[in-house]
């Protein structure tokens, strides 16, 4: 067993999270790890990356790449971690075994643990028992106390055993939280904290990790808080300075229901970038859920915020305790802002994957193309919410102009004087500078004032006939982008189908 002392003596906050690969990860890391980090980087702390991968049965082996990369793509950068290593090494419980099993036979030795031999079978129909007869749950000690031998002469046993922790009767159900206050938990049962086959459960785990990577401050979900009188009962039997514990507030749906994998797509993590998301608006999301806005120029609140300002800013004391609720068009809202926010060459660039993935542009983009491009972005920025809406609006930049296709909405909607209205615009097109003022005065001219017909109507057949849609970027400027040439010939070709 370690001695206490081997445990980093922390001259600032040392905090970690510790996500378990058990498949593709959950929001509430990056949610855990946004308060994390904020706190750690505030007072120049260390922040951790744990893999707690004790739960064989439901270990998934692509889940932990999938961690690093979608924390990674989020910005939430670890200082120690199985990839980048640290003073702490290993980062894996499944390769710290021989760490726990010390502590556990100290755990036996000093009579705060004991052996349990009782078959799975037995536990069933002992909690069903209990639930009959409407009794607390628990484990009923059957084991506790007995030799290996004496409990095989009962029913229900087991060869492998595992370990559970003795609870005395006056446990402790009160502990301090950073963001909560005094906290009362229910009193624990005589948890298990090693399996049959050799692996801690999360409870000695964690505290054994805890204390000899020198956490500081445990920071997780409000759903551990029914555990938290366990631990400290570890750190006290084991001798550990147990750390500050800060239960967050849980993400919840519109209905107030936990968010799950199962039910809800945007709970996995790697939804986000799929989605087209931007990194920084999903972490200024998660910031915003369970804390306030700081307050601008006149007391309004500023929602939209970096990483760096919400670090500076971060006091537990304004953390929320209520559960918040994840509002999806909120975050829209919030992307939106951002992608609005971004120089054209960083826009473009964001987009190019979801553009190639798509088709619309092909794996080595010449310069012309991504000039193109960034020409297109500062059109359709105002328009988008999601990197994602990105392929239906440029693509009609990038299809040679034989292969356009008017959709069927579009085509229905045009109206009878369709044909006079794209003769008229030709005819005054002719001649005109390839501008996009130049273009809509030209063409306000022959249709608006030449026509007599409403400037919310004038364009439609235009419109569909540059972009095959009824709905586009700014109709003059993609006029401008496309050419004159590409808009001449897209205009003849739709005015031909017309008759």
């Amino acid at each position: 067993m370690s001695d206490s002392s081997a445990a980093p003596e922390p001259t600032a906050p040392r905090l970690r999270v510790a996500p378990s690969p058990t498949g593709d990860p959950h929001v509430g890391t990056a949610y855990m790890a946004v308060f994390n980090l904020a706190f750690a980087r505030k007072h120049g702390g260390q922040f951790v990356l744990r893999i707690e991968d004790t739960d064989r049965a439901r270990f998934n082996a692509t889940s932990e790449q999938q961690l690093y990369d979608t924390l990674g793509w989020l910005g939430l950068t670890w200082d120690e971690g199985p990839d980048v290593g640290g003073p702490c090494a290993p980062y894996r419980q499944s390769e710290r075994l021989d760490t726990y099993r010390p502590y556990v036979e100290a755990l036996i030795e000093s009579g705060h643990a004991y052996y349990c031999w009782c078959s799975s079978e037995r536990l069933a129909q002992m909690r069903e028992k209990q639930q009959k007869l409407k009794l607390p749950t628990g484990y009923d000690r059957l084991c506790h106390g007995k030799t290996k031998e004496e409990r095989a002469q009962l029913e229900g046993f087991n060869e492998d055993p595992v370990v559970r922790m003795y609870v005395p009767d006056d446990a402790p159900t009160h502990f301090e939280d950073v963001i909560r206050g005094t906290v009362s938990a229910p009193r624990p049962d005589d948890q298990v904290i090693l399996k049959a086959d050799g692996f801690p459960t999360y409870h000695l785990a964690v505290v054994v990790d805890d204390h000899e990577m020198g956490i500081t401050h445990v920071v997780r979900g409000e759903e551990w808080i029914s555990s938290t009188p366990k631990h400290v009962l570890l750190y006290e039997w084991l001798g550990f300075e147990p750390p500050k514990f800060a239960h967050m507030p849980l993400l919840r749906n519109e209905n107030k229901s936990k968010i799950s994998k199962r039910k809800n797509p945007w709970a996995r993590l790697t939804w986000f970038e799929e989605a087209g998301y931007l990194p920084e608006a999903v972490v200024n999301f998660l910031g915003l859920l369970a804390y306030p806005p700081a307050k601008g120029e006149g007391g309004a609140d500023v929602e939209k915020f970096s990483f760096e300002a919400f670090s500076e800013d971060f006091d537990w004391a304004k953390v929320n305790k209520v559960g918040p609720i994840f509002d999806l068009k909120k975050l829209d809202w919030l992307n939106g802002q951002y992608i609005r926010d971004l120089e054209l060459d960083d826009l473009a660039a964001r987009l190019l994957p979801f553009l190639q993935q798509d088709g619309v542009l092909g794996e080595e983009p010449g310069r012309e193309d991504l000039a193109k491009l960034e020409a297109i972005g500062e059109q359709i920025r105002p328009r988008m919410q999601l990197l994602t809406e990105a392929t239906d609006l440029v693509k009609p930049f990038f299809v040679a102009d034989a292969d356009l296709e008017i959709a069927d909405d579009a085509r229905a909607a045009l109206k009878d004087n369709a044909p006079e209205v794209i003769d008229a615009a030709l005819t005054a097109l002719a001649d005109v500078t390839w501008e996009a003022a130049e273009i809509e005065a030209a063409l306000r001219g022959a249709i608006v004032d030449g026509m007599g017909i409403k400037p919310r109507l004038a364009f439609g057949p235009l419109r569909t006939a540059v972009s095959g849609r009824k709905v586009s970027p700014p109709l003059f400027e993609s006029m401008e982008i496309l050419g004159r040439e590409s808009t001449l010939a897209r205009l003849r070709s739709l005015r031909s189908s017309l008759g």
